[in-house]
């Protein structure tokens, strides 16, 4: 890799990278992953702290247990970062990064909380993209849109 791995939260308030590459991209199935995505499960992706910086914010957190933290921003409340507690390691939600198609999962976690129909959601139908059924609507989405770019910026929200 000849850049660090850069992402950040929807509203921009955070923004964090990765000096080396994650690995061991995943997915969790837990029921406190489920919770705390207000999904159907975690999708993960890790490196050492020692490789992980913010450079851009503060970031809140919740113990979830009296060993595991999880970051999140507290402005947008996107779910960043999983990690032990004075644990080597910290994750970052495959979503957060600027570029997640790079780090598809390679395997799943607690799948004893998997949910019945979550393997089956890739062969779900896949529906025209809201410019096509709304365009109304996304020009609306489009013309007041609060969300940070795919990239780091020297401001945000931009100063015009």
């Amino acid at each position: 890799m000849d850049q660090p791995v850069s992402g950040g939260c929807q509203c921009g308030a955070i923004r964090y990278r990765f000096t080396q590459p994650p690995s061991h991209a995943h997915i969790c199935h837990c029921r406190m992953c489920q919770k705390a995505f207000g999904s159907f499960y975690a999708p993960l992706v890790g490196g050492l702290k020692t490789t992980f910086e913010f450079t851009r914010g503060t970031l809140s957190v919740f113990k979830s247990s009296d060993q595991v933290e999880r970051g999140f921003c507290a402005a947008c409340g996107t779910p960043l970062t999983f990690g032990a507690i004075g644990g080597k390691y910290i994750a970052v939600s495959i979503g957060s990064l600027d570029h997640p198609e790079v780090f598809p999962p390679v395997d799943q976690h607690g799948t004893e909380s998997r949910l019945s129909y979550a393997n089956g959601l890739g062969g779900l139908p896949d529906r025209p993209a809201t410019e096509v059924q709304d365009p109304e609507g996304a020009a609306l989405i489009r013309a007041s849109n609060h969300q940070h770019p795919d990239h780091d910026t020297a401001n945000w929200p931009d100063q015009k």
